[in-house]
């Protein structure tokens, strides 16, 4: 299937496109705010789900936590916590997934997690589980959580080789997860290459790409440096000269990620993960260009 380019590229689509948004925990009042703006932003456009990120080592459990519970109590909006393996043995993930339940909410996405110190390699707890593999199937046996796994469609850093990752992924699922959301990727073909393999491999679950739009282009560059995502040069000759100029820049990363969307859903894909940043300028945008509306009030408190 390929675009027509006898009309305009966004021109009358469905808008049957489905969404979610990544959030992190806040650390400041001021960061605080900024997260409820977003949230208060994208609540319109009826996500499936928001999730809550959970810092390297459970650094931040205390206030994804507090964001989850947050969300869950007072916004329409299903709420997911972020859950890793890193520093904790099972026992702690027991609680931790107990107080989530009692907190009304429903949906885990299960992580293995990356090292306390960055550059470090993952080892498990003495006492916790080896993998997210485990983490689902236990998490799976305290209640009956939605749980999201993660997917790579360039291989995870740590796996042997592509085969292995699949090997990973398959045992996620088979485990008890719905789905798997994919780490960030800037081209098209990187998720339509790793779909075929997915499907090769016998699983056909839900695969949904993670959507990071550029906001900052050296922190992304630092960011898939850490998860094997290729950044291609193309994208960096666009963003030279941009550092004194963020109104061109947005301008420029919500092209660029309203492309990659228009292609995927060129392609088929009617979901979409989006790593906001916090931010909702993106993603908002994106979404309209999409087709989506908004769909319900916004019953924040902010």
């Amino acid at each position: 299937m390929t675009i027509d380019d006898r009309v305009p590229l966004y021109a009358d689509l469905a808008g049957d496109a489905r969404v979610s948004f990544e959030f992190f925990p806040p650390k400041t009042e001021k960061m605080e705010a900024q997260l409820w703006s977003a949230i208060e932003t994208l609540a319109p456009l009826a996500p499936r789900f928001v999730s809550v990120t959970y810092g390297a080592g459970g650094s931040t459990r205390e206030r994804t936590h507090n964001t989850v519970a947050r969300i869950a109590r007072e916004t329409p909006l299903a709420a997911a916590a972020h859950l890793t393996c890193v520093a904790a043995s099972k026992s702690e993930i027991d609680e931790i997934a107990d107080a989530y339940w009692q907190a009304g909410v429903r949906h885990i996405v299960a992580l293995r997690g990356d090292p306390p110190e960055q550059g470090g390699r993952f080892e498990a707890h003495p006492d916790g589980y080896a993998g997210a593999a485990d983490l689902v199937e236990g998490l799976m046996k305290r209640h009956p959580f939605e749980i999201s796994v993660s997917a790579y469609p360039e291989v995870h850093p740590d796996a042997r080789d592509a085969q292995s990752d699949l090997d990973n992924l398959k045992r996620k699922l088979d485990a008890g997860a719905t789905r798997a959301i994919t780490q960030f990727f800037f081209e098209p073909d990187t998720y339509f290459r790793f779909m075929d393999q997915v499907r090769a491999a016998g699983i056909d679950a839900e695969i949904v790409p993670g959507i990071m739009p550029v906001g900052n282009f050296a922190a992304v560059q630092r960011m898939a440096a850490m998860c094997n995502t290729d950044v291609p040069a193309w994208m960096g000759r666009l963003f030279e000269g941009l550092d004194d100029r963020p109104a061109a820049r947005q301008l420029i990363s919500a092209t660029l990620a309203a492309e990659l969307c228009r292609k995927l859903y060129e392609g088929g894909v009617r979901d979409f993960h989006f790593y906001t940043l916090n931010r909702a300028e993106h993603s908002y945008a994106i979404c309209h260009l999409l087709g989506l509306r908004p769909k319900v009030a916004a019953e924040i408190v902010a």
